[in-house]
């Protein structure tokens, strides 16, 4: 009888030495809840890629990735502890702090805005001041103010018809595809790419970069940030869950790392998750997310105090918040950690990576892809 258990307790053992590692560990994952600001798009990739490559099991972490969409509001997923975290932009982070949200920034992903003001070049709208007497589209509820910044600052009050005349403009580029407006707001990531994926009806070809005037706010020096990670302070302040927010960030780093140096393996784990936009619209995309991210200076993650205080100018100027937001808006130590976390070898800064130079298709189906040349990435890696 000794000798039977004996046979069993080992046949028990050669058993569990055969089962994979990870069938005991995800057990001991703990839980972690991401609310996205939109539907699953290569905006969002970071994240996607960090949860398909294994970063964050191997930060000891199971992330439930929640969508976003229309009806969606991050700010009040979080603050309702449907979630733990969200991504958002900035000014509807403090909207909702001066409402009472006990919600802060731990990590500002994006370095620079994404969002253009377009027209077609007989439109002749070079620059910001020649905007004035002209039809203007732009999203409301939000998303007007740097465009309405902008404005001010090339003295054009945007609420004069005489000056400008503002034009609500739906998600998509039909206003200026029709000529209803002279210019329009398109993200570099998105409504931009949808003109370029139309057949100008002048030529029977696609539209092209050369076709396009575009304004940049972030020259014009009145961006705004976007897409930056916020969580519950009250959330936070429960035991561990610091430490859990520095392993999902270092993980989530590791993710737009991987994205950076791998893009199209990005875009298929976007598709993977599901998604109505085409192949070829997602990446394309990608390649205007990472220039959103990359190069970084400060480090992925850290929060750039002039890019946060002209983001909160600009909201008060046009009543987003009444007042400035307090010096807890946003706190720097997690993601400080979370880098120290990953370790030097980690490329926090990505000085040297260049964009890939993508072509759309008609409707975005596809795309095609060329590298870096090599010039441009001798001169990137030379001024690191």
């Amino acid at each position: 009888m000794v000798k039977r258990v004996g046979l069993v307790v080992l046949i028990a053992l050669l058993v569990a030495a055969t089962l994979p590692a990870h069938s005991a560990k995800a057990q001991d994952l703990k839980k972690v809840r991401l609310q996205l600001k939109w539907v699953a798009q290569a905006q969002f990739a970071g994240y996607f890629a960090a949860a398909a490559e294994g970063f964050y099991k191997q930060q000891g972490l199971d992330v439930e990735i929640k969508l976003g969409g229309p009806d969606i509001v991050p700010e009040q997923v979080v603050a309702s502890g449907a979630a733990d975290i969200g991504i958002d932009w900035l000014p509807s982070l403090l909207s909702s702090r001066e409402q009472g949200a006990k919600l802060v920034n731990i990590a500002q992903v994006f370095a620079r805005s994404g969002m253009r003001e377009i027209s077609f070049v007989d439109k002749n709208i070079k620059s910001v001041s020649d905007l004035k007497g002209k039809n203007v589209g732009v999203w409301l509820g939000g998303n007007e103010f740097e465009l309405f910044a902008a404005l001010v600052k090339n003295g054009m009050d945007p609420q004069n018809a005489a000056d400008v005349t503002i034009v609500q403009q739906p998600f998509d580029m039909t206003l200026l595809l029709k000529g209803d407006v002279d210019a329009a707001a398109a993200m570099t990531y998105n409504e931009y790419a949808q003109v370029l994926e139309q057949v100008n009806p002048k030529t029977g070809k696609l539209y092209t970069a050369e076709d396009l005037n575009v304004l940049d706010f972030n020259q014009e020096g009145t961006a705004m940030l976007e897409d930056g990670v916020f969580a519950n302070s009250d959330w936070l302040a429960q035991a561990g869950n610091e430490d859990l927010a520095v392993k999902f960030l270092a993980a989530s780093f590791q993710g737009w790392a991987y994205c950076r140096d791998n893009a199209a393996d990005c875009v298929k784990a976007t598709i993977d998750v599901g998604t109505a936009l085409p192949e070829g619209h997602q990446t394309w995309q990608m390649n205007e997310i990472n220039k959103l991210i990359w190069p970084n200076t400060l480090g992925i993650g850290m929060m750039d105090p002039a890019g946060f205080k002209q983001t909160a100018d600009i909201a008060q100027k046009y009543k987003v918040i009444s007042k400035a937001p307090d010096a807890d808006a946003y706190r720097t130590d997690l993601a400080d950690k979370a880098l120290k976390l990953l370790g030097d070898k980690f490329d926090a800064k990505g000085t040297s990576w260049q964009p890939l130079t993508v072509t759309v298709s008609e409707g975005g189906k596809t795309s095609e892809v060329a590298a870096p040349s090599m010039a441009a990435t001798m001169a990137a890696t030379e001024s690191k």
